[in-house]
């Protein structure tokens, strides 16, 4: 990255000068500044990270049981998470552009990285930073679910990145499936649950039915983030060698796949519903789903296919169902 140009700005000044010259004081180019911020945030991959930071916070509001329970304790806590989790989220996005350069510069010539933007020596740079830091906030807190839900985090994303031996877990869809699962699903609904449960109140290390089915839907979620960010990285990952399962069986199998996965994910949810001895909760779970799975199926058949564009669009709106599920989940108890 080249950094912001300075500009030079001749100041007079009234006090005497001993050298009898103008001051000379560097002046940093605003706008220019600005725009590298700019280019660092969408590095990061912003919209993944506001889904994450909206599940830390739902996982963490389902240990709550009464208006009591929101101490200090508890928001020094999750903002812990929130820290920590934002630092890897971002370690992970980056290392996966950082190892994908090649292909992005066919499927996604607009990222920082291949457009850029953002030079590979600076990319290195802020990535190492979001790992050092990540791991000095989760090795001195004296949680062992947060040091081991962050290390998970950590560890899955660079095994499904990195050009190492039995590395590069993106080459496999099942590799692949599970590290995005256990980043997403284990480290944030199962170990952050815990962290606050029993670092922070300390309760027994129990997760209740609620928080077993809330992972279950987050795994689900994973798996599909999994399989449907690389229906549009096709081109790509055949010139590279990457054996997804969408080059290997095509773009429509996987896309509709995607959708059965999310739609059972919706019909177990108005199962319970149906099941719940709440009357209202019940109500709430099996309408909201209900609509969540017709607008999901609505939506879907609205996708051309044969747009990359179109298929990438359709991803972020995935990620935006996962964040009105992070909504409704502390909310649903049964």
């Amino acid at each position: 990255m080249n950094y912001p140009r300075r500009r030079t700005q001749v100041l007079k000044s009234d006090a005497p000068n001993p050298h009898g010259s103008a001051v000379v004081r560097p002046q940093i180019d605003s706008k220019l500044f600005r725009a590298k911020l700019n280019v660092i945030y969408r590095y990061a991959k912003p919209y993944t990270l506001g889904g994450m930071v909206l599940s830390i916070i739902s996982t963490s509001l389902l240990t709550v049981n009464k208006l009591s329970d929101f101490t200090p304790s508890f928001f020094i806590g999750v903002l812990q998470v929130i820290i920590g989790g934002s630092l890897a989220n971002s370690y992970v996005a980056a290392i996966n552009q950082l190892s994908d350069i090649d292909i992005d510069k066919v499927n996604k010539p607009y990222l920082p990285l291949p457009s850029g933007e953002l030079s590979v020596k600076t990319a290195i740079r802020l990535t190492s930073l979001y790992a050092i830091l990540g791991f000095f906030l989760g090795w001195s807190t004296k949680s062992w679910p947060l040091k081991l839900g962050l290390l998970l985090w950590y560890a899955s994303g660079t095994a499904y990145s990195v050009h190492l031996p039995l590395l590069r877990w993106k080459k496999n869809p099942a590799l692949a499936a599970v590290s995005i699962s256990l980043g997403l699903g284990v480290g944030i609904n199962i170990l952050f649950h815990l962290h606050v449960q029993a670092c922070i109140y300390g309760r027994p290390l129990m997760l209740s039915k609620h928080a077993i089915f809330v992972s279950g839907i987050m795994c689900i979620f994973g798996l599909v983030a999994a399989l449907f960010k690389d229906i549009p990285d096709v081109e790509g990952d055949k010139i590279n060698g990457v054996n997804s399962l969408a080059s290997q069986v095509g773009k429509k199998p996987v896309f509709w796949l995607c959708i059965w996965l999310l739609e059972m994910a919706y019909g177990v949810a108005i199962l319970i519903g149906l099941s719940s001895t709440y009357f209202w909760i019940g109500s709430i779970m099996v309408i909201s789903h209900s609509i969540l799975g017709f607008i999901l199926w609505k939506e879907a058949n609205l996708v051309d296919l044969e747009s990359d564009q179109a298929i990438e669009s359709f991803y972020r709106f995935i990620w935006k169902l996962r964040g009105v599920e992070d909504l409704l989940m502390p909310l649903l108890r049964f």
